[in-house]
């Protein structure tokens, strides 16, 4: 492959986002080979290596659309001026020629967000300006005759992109994340009985881990109303500005005292290690990263038909796929996860599943892809 010219678009970079993770493990993935990594960006806040070459790109901003807008027409300039090989944006950017749909079809989270809310609230979303841009970005960037191609990370999302945007199929591809299984590992009884020690958890206790930040889409509310109908304890890693208002769901549903808020968690191994299961019951995602990492730590997932992580999970084998609104049947699949002490064959399930989402494939994959766009 000859010397390319990769110019990886992210708006903001922070180390905790899943799109981030993404973005950084195909740098280092990348890194081994000859080629010439670019990352246009409004703020860069992770680590960086010697030759990652960092544009920062932060016009003023004055509210949403002027954020988005100022980006976009700021980051084309810079890719236009530079003239890299290879335009890969991870935002909705009309003229790249990669676009990957980490954050799915805004249209589809909208319906998902639509049934939580009062029925004018929810027609208001689609009529709310800030997301009438974002459509409208986001139809512009499918239909610019520069693109070439479009990174998915769950084949839901590729579905949705064919039905809502008239994209050729071959046009899509599906890459998963990759997942670092030998660091995200199942703890030793040793380790295991420490960690339930400093959160105050029974040993004995079945406890399931949340894990993510903004409540609302993940599926907090949906996740304590489960574990309130259980004797299952759970612990939240993650912030939102609201937690205030689920500690007061947990207590009115009287389960507050099974239910550990563990805030924003730089490390969240030991947390995946301290439980039993995954509880992520999302409005919608594509294909959170904390599905791989728990999988790899040997816990089987409890998720929602609306995320792609679901594509991972044989219900009954390594978890248990819901709709995220069904407290029952959530409820159910929560009672259905046994404490790793008395059996781990699902957990086990689960980690044999992730086995193959290594750096290296996604590394693999993606050089091919630049390939044949380079031919």
């Amino acid at each position: 492959m000859k010397r390319c010219r990769l110019a990886i678009v992210r708006q903001k970079y922070r180390p905790d986002g899943g799109a981030e993770r993404f973005v950084s493990r195909a740098l280092e993935a990348l890194s081994a080979h000859d080629m010439e990594l670019n990352v246009i960006t409004r703020q860069w806040q992770g680590e960086r290596q010697d030759n990652w070459h960092i544009h920062i790109c932060d016009p003023m901003k004055l509210g949403r659309i002027s954020r988005e807008k100022g980006f976009a027409d700021a980051a084309r300039t810079l890719w236009q001026r530079e003239n890299f090989d290879i335009v890969q944006s991870h935002e909705r950017i009309a003229g790249c020629d990669i676009y990957r749909a980490g954050d799915g079809v805004h249209r589809r989270w909208l319906m998902q967000r639509a049934r939580i809310l009062p029925a004018w609230r929810g027609k208001w979303l689609f009529l709310d300006r800030y997301h009438r841009y974002v459509m409208q970005a986001e139809k512009a960037m499918y239909q610019a005759p520069e693109l070439k191609a479009v990174i998915c990370n769950a084949e839901m999302v590729k579905r949705e992109i064919i039905e809502d945007f008239s994209i050729p199929a071959n046009k899509i591809h599906v890459i998963y994340n990759a997942i670092d299984s030998s660091r995200f590992v199942p703890a030793n009884d040793e380790l295991r009985t420490k960690l339930r020690d400093e959160l105050s958890i029974p040993q004995s206790a079945v406890t399931l881990v949340f894990v993510g930040s903004g409540f609302e889409r993940k599926g907090l509310a949906s996740a304590i109303k489960a574990i309130a109908n259980t004797d299952r304890y759970l612990v939240i890693v993650g912030q939102d500005k609201v937690e205030k208002s689920y500690r007061e769901l947990a207590q009115s549903l009287g389960c507050l005292n099974r239910i550990r808020f563990m805030g924003m968690q730089k490390n969240t191994l030991p947390f995946y290690q301290v439980a039993d299961g995954l509880l992520l019951p999302t409005l919608y995602d594509p294909f959170p990263n904390v599905i791989l990492e728990a999988m790899a730590c040997g816990l089987p997932v409890i998720t929602s038909a609306t995320c792609g992580g679901a594509e991972f999970i044989t219900i009954g084998q390594n978890g248990y796929v819901c709709d995220a609104l069904n407290i029952p049947q959530l409820s159910e699949a929560v009672m259905a996860i046994s404490s790793r002490f008395v059996d781990e064959k699902m957990g086990e399930y689960a980690r044999e599943r992730v086995r193959d989402a290594t750096p290296e494939k996604l590394s693999q994959q993606l050089i091919s892809l630049y390939q044949n766009i380079l031919d």
